[in-house]
């Protein structure tokens, strides 16, 4: 689990039916659980209590068309996991249980960062435990395709993604015609 320092402006508690924030000093400390229980794929909460903003801030939260979300609420301790509890939707603007599993009071609030982050300001070891950990978190760019299969992701992420494997495919094409040519003068077209 990575934790985040506290401390969002903004009113606190502003989810008082659904978090409890766990207020611990230090920085990265302190972390979120649930006062609910929810079926799977089930609304947890609209993303409220936020602003856009057009960077990139290690806290905020990836959005389509290069924006940010900076979360003012209780939102902002929820934490990475490699098998996380909620799914953060930014084009719907909502908070959704995994659609994994249910969610049940006491249990850790945590989404998988790559979820709505292309690259992200400050790369971390994950400490969530889980079987499916990936270790290292930078980011959808970073983790590719294939690591991230199985993992819910928000459409901004899908869509780089794909435009990601398109390239991959591409150069290597680009590479082998380019090897063809090497002996032509440039300007002269031969014929065969």
């Amino acid at each position: 689990m990575t934790v985040i320092p506290k401390g969002p402006p903004g009113e606190q508690p502003s989810h008082p039916d659904l978090v409890k924030v766990h207020r611990i000093d230090g920085q990265y400390q302190s972390y979120p659980t649930s006062l609910v229980t929810l079926p799977a794929g089930s609304l947890f909460s609209p993303i409220t209590g936020h602003f856009f903003i057009k960077h990139r801030t290690w806290p905020s939260v990836e959005a389509p068309n290069g924006t940010h979300i900076d979360l003012s609420s209780d939102l902002f301790y929820v934490n990475h996991s490699c098998a996380p509890s909620l799914e953060y939707d930014v084009n719907k603007m909502e908070v959704r249980v995994s659609k994994y599993e249910d969610l049940h009071k006491d249990d850790l609030l945590t989404f998988f960062y790559p979820s709505t982050e292309w690259h992200m300001v400050q790369p971390f070891e994950c400490h969530c435990r889980k079987r499916s950990c990936l270790g290292t978190i930078r980011g959808a760019r970073e983790l590719g395709k294939a690591k991230l299969a199985g993992y819910w992701l928000n459409a901004h992420i899908n869509e780089r993604l794909e435009k990601q494997a398109k390239r991959e495919v591409e150069e290597p094409d680009r590479q082998a015609m380019g090897k063809g040519l090497d002996n032509v003068e440039p300007g002269v077209l031969q014929m065969a």
